[in-house]
């Protein structure tokens, strides 16, 4: 059994012993036996870090480089047109913290794509989507605190500068307000 325990960056020029198509729920794991597509057995050892992502390169203990690929799985792709209908999709998938993947396809049509959920398939629609249930590869956006190793990390920074004299009564609300000037007739 090759021993993959090491991530190394993309080289065109590496020499890739085989390839390993993984679903995403086992791309997410640092520690597995699994089958190469050319029918090795190898077992995974890797520290806790970042999903495996389509392309990414491992190399076993004894030098040999295996390819990683995002295997076909049962998701559903949600079409829709671009820019704002395509960001109120997102916005309201994301908002459900599902992983999603985006994309478009061969003929420019925008999708979505998640693993299969009847509510978030039924809030697609509502949104003016068009679904479709298909086996293809699930790679998600990995986030924006995904960089170092971060993959789950949530720190956020909010800080507010108070400096006022405290002789008075007063409030430290935050209040928000947003304009949509594309949302409201003038």
């Amino acid at each position: 059994m090759l021993e993959l325990t090491q991530r190394i960056d993309a080289n065109p020029n590496a020499e890739v012993h085989d390839s390993l198509s993984l679903p995403y729920e086992l791309r997410i794991r640092g520690r597995l036996k699994a089958v190469t597509d050319n029918g090795h057995d190898v077992g995974l050892f890797l520290d806790r870090g970042p999903v495996l992502r389509d392309g990414d390169l491992l190399q076993a203990s004894t030098g040999e480089v295996i390819r990683i690929c995002a295997a076909d799985e049962p998701v559903t792709t949600a079409f829709i047109d671009g820019g704002l209908p395509l960001g109120r999709l997102c916005y309201h998938l994301g908002n459900r913290h599902v992983s999603l993947a985006l994309g478009a396809d061969e003929d420019g049509r925008h999708w979505v794509r998640f693993p299969p959920d009847h509510v978030l398939e039924e809030l697609a629609v509502l949104l003016g989507a068009t679904i479709s249930h298909h086996q293809a590869p699930f790679d998600p956006e990995s986030g924006a605190y995904a960089q170092a190793g971060r993959e789950h990390s949530h720190a956020h920074g909010h800080a507010h500068s108070h400096s006022h004299s405290h002789g008075h009564s007063h409030s430290h609300g935050h209040d928000h307000s947003h304009t949509h000037d594309d949302d409201h007739a003038h």
